[in-house]
């Protein structure tokens, strides 16, 4: 079992993610519908606004990220995530200013991001070398999707009773709650950690291969995701309510496939699991691509949700072991595949239009095969480093 101290942090740190998750989860999937119905935003308009802040915050994120490493902050840091996102929600449920709302997404939003790999660089700290850690930060991811399926029901009922201006001011709230309990129940991880010899951290070649394959592999999940709803009308013959029974059921079954995953990973090879989540995309893709029944995408989920459990919960750990004396910097580069992949999917999205929407998950069919290819090549690149470097001395 984790240790009675490193539990202490844990679990207010859970709660913490919880919040966080439900805040944001609340936002996210209908950004794009209030700055339409809302705003009146044109598409051009959409797209800038969305690509803009999914910029600022890879910025912002990676900043803060590397600023982290190097002072005992954490606390403070997720404290400043949870004050920022709620004055954020807060003038977004007053204005409805285009420029207004592009100012606040590229600035509070964006410093508001950095909560989420902060929590998980909060957590591995706090866990050091121990071997529970990747089960304690699997447990952690858990708490954001079980914020994600509770708060998107919440979010449409919001909207539904008193529209978005209600929406926004819950979502900020929860951000005020989410920043008084980091505050109030955190401890401080006391002085920031001595930097470990460049031995520890793997090569930088290393890394960006690994950066590269964990991007293609989340743009194809992000990509079909985006596809469902439209697959399954369009080329299905099944209505919406399918599409969000089928995306409902990937989300339930992932919830528990987490947290075996955070198990297998005290005992397994980090990168092992996440080549075992990449194959098994491969094996979605192609099934769903080949579908002609709602029922049978809806079977295919639950190879989904393993692809999800393994790539998205394990490739935490597998980030902070490439670099375990930046546990900031590693956690935020995983988290910032996550938003370039969005990027990505959204312009692919535009691809499949005009080909099919069949063509969506053959498009994620080819970017899980590169991402594979690029993980492999992190074994290649790590083998060729590790005979060399003995030479050296």
């Amino acid at each position: 079992m984790v240790p009675a101290p490193e539990r202490a942090r844990l679990v207010p740190l859970g709660s913490v993610s919880l919040l966080t998750g439900v805040a944001y989860a609340l936002v996210g999937p209908f950004l794009s519908l209030f700055l339409v119905t809302e705003l009146h935003a044109g598409p051009v308009a959409v797209g800038a606004f969305l690509v803009t802040s999914q910029v600022a915050a890879v910025v912002a994120s990676t900043l803060i990220g590397r600023f982290s490493d190097t002072r005992s902050v954490r606390r403070q840091l997720l404290v400043i995530g949870g004050a920022t996102g709620a004055l954020g929600y807060g003038v977004f449920a007053v204005s409805r200013s285009y420029w207004v709302l592009l100012a606040v997404s590229i600035t509070l939003s964006a410093v508001a991001s950095s909560q989420m790999p902060q929590m998980f660089a909060y957590a591995r700290e706090s866990l050091g070398d121990s071997p529970k850690a990747p089960l304690a930060i699997s447990g952690i991811r858990t708490l954001l999707s079980v914020a994600w399926v509770a708060g998107t029901p919440l979010a449409a009922f919001l909207i539904a009773e008193s529209g978005f201006t209600l929406l926004f001011a819950v979502s900020a709230g929860i951000y005020v709650v989410a920043a008084l309990a980091a505050a109030v129940w955190l401890p401080s991880l006391g002085r920031a950690p001595a930097p470990r010899s460049h031995d520890s951290t793997s090569p930088r070649g290393h890394i960006a291969l690994a950066a590269v394959a964990f991007g293609l592999m989340q743009a194809a999940t992000a990509l079909g995701v985006l596809a469902m709803p439209l697959y399954v009308t369009e080329n299905l013959g099944g209505s919406t309510g399918d599409a969000g029974l089928i995306l409902s059921l990937c989300a339930a079954i992932e919830i528990p496939l987490m947290i075996w995953f955070g198990w297998l990973a005290i005992r397994s090879d980090h990168r092992k699991l996440v080549v075992i989540g990449a194959v098994t995309a491969i094996g979605y893709y192609a099934v769903v691509t080949l579908t002609t029944e709602v029922w049978q995408v809806a079977v295919a989920q639950v190879l989904n949700a393993v692809v999800i459990s393994a790539v998205m919960g394990v490739g935490i750990s597998y980030f902070q072991d490439l670099a375990p004396d930046r546990p900031g910097a590693a956690t935020t580069l995983f988290t910032n595949t996550a938003k370039v992949s969005s990027m990505l999917a959204g312009g692919l999205l535009g691809l499949a239009q005009h080909l099919g929407y069949r063509s969506a998950y053959a498009i994620g069919l080819g970017l899980s095969v590169a991402g594979l290819a690029f993980l492999l090549a992190t074994r290649t690149r790590h083998r060729a480093a590790a005979v060399v470097s003995p030479a050296r001395g």
